[in-house]
């Protein structure tokens, strides 16, 4: 069997990654280069393909894998839109086929498509977080919990020989559930202005703007207006003391989260993902991570015995697309 191609493209509220995937006889996926996109330069998904097209040195491939950062609904449907929650643009999959110049195209959520790369990616592409110290198990259950814009949550079984199954969930959205005196703190200030406070509020990469400015009342200190993202940058840079203890506090409640996420789906084994989870890979392994993810009372051993990983592949939401793609579009 020849080498089969793709274009895969990984949509988000901020950026659309576009790159050409191979695939092999061996079922092995190979990324081309990737080329990341502002979705507030194009009007539109079908001018971001346009210039990326354009930018190309030969035709594209004539099959096309796309993840959405929303839900996907009703591909049957033919006046179905699909709309995303931090960008303007809208898809609508009837006719998207023909308007991009395909024969063959697949649709899946964004982290539906990253457990897809959690099945596919080699084992060099994961990173010890705790647990034993052993690969992720070939059968069962893994919890994939992934910090970013939001907390996606999803499942992958695996039944050996390959066989594997990816369930998208909204897991992010449970409710938060405070361990101490500093969240109960935390959850008190969200409630002000949410009626009711899901994991998604703590847990999330904005969400440090709120756990900072509730450390900081704690401490009777002024408020200072601070992005998320110079917190973050703060906090690994160690240059403010309270936005790195913001941030320890965030890898608490990750952990505590993913625990609950691992209970709740009978995982074997779990995978942390999404861009945030990479950039803090070493606060994670220092910080109480692993303390909170095990303090699960009775169930302690067992949450002990399960292996925790990071997924370090540069770009799982590509991978993950044309994974899901090859998957329903056998050759």
């Amino acid at each position: 069997m020849s080498t089969r191609e793709l274009v895969a493209v990984d949509i988000g509220g901020t950026h659309a990654r576009f790159a050409i995937a191979a695939v092999g006889a061996d079922g092995k996926i190979t990324l081309g280069e990737v080329a990341t996109l502002a979705t507030r330069d194009h009007a539109s998904f079908q001018t971001a393909w346009e210039a990326f097209a354009a930018a190309q040195t030969r035709p594209l491939p004539r099959a096309a894998a796309l993840a959405v950062a929303g839900p996907v609904g009703n591909l049957d449907d033919p006046a179905h839109v699909i709309r995303f929650t931090n960008n303007p643009w809208i898809i609508q999959p009837a006719g998207l086929a023909q308007r991009l110049g395909v024969d063959a195209i697949g649709l899946v959520n964004d982290f539906e498509a990253v457990g897809h790369a959690v099945a596919h990616a080699a084992p060099d592409h994961f990173l010890h977080l705790t647990g034993p110290d052993t690969p992720l198990p070939a059968t069962g259950t893994l919890s994939v919990v992934g910090p970013g814009t939001g907390l996606g949550v999803a499942w992958v079984w695996r039944a050996g020989g390959g066989f594997y199954h990816v369930q998208a969930t909204e897991g992010g959205h449970k409710d938060f559930a405070p361990l101490d005196a500093i969240e109960d703190a935390i959850l008190a200030r969200l409630r002000q202005r949410h009626r009711r406070v899901s994991d998604e509020r703590v847990v999330s990469g904005p969400a440090l703007v709120d756990i900072y400015e509730t450390l900081a009342l704690l401490e009777g200190r002024t408020i200072a207006q601070h992005d998320d993202k110079t917190l973050w940058q703060a906090a690994a840079a160690q240059t403010d003391s309270l936005a790195l203890a913001a941030a320890e506090r965030f890898c608490l409640c990750l952990g505590a989260v993913a625990g609950d996420i691992a209970l709740a789906q009978g995982a074997s084994g779990v995978v942390i993902a999404g861009g945030l989870g990479l950039r803090i890979k070493d606060m994670l392994v220092t910080s109480g991570f692993a303390s909170r993810f095990a303090a699960k009372g009775r169930f302690e051993g067992l949450m002990a015995s399960l292996p925790v990983k990071l997924i370090t592949h540069p770009q799982p939401g590509l991978l993950g697309v044309a994974a899901a793609f090859i998957k329903d579009h056998p050759a």
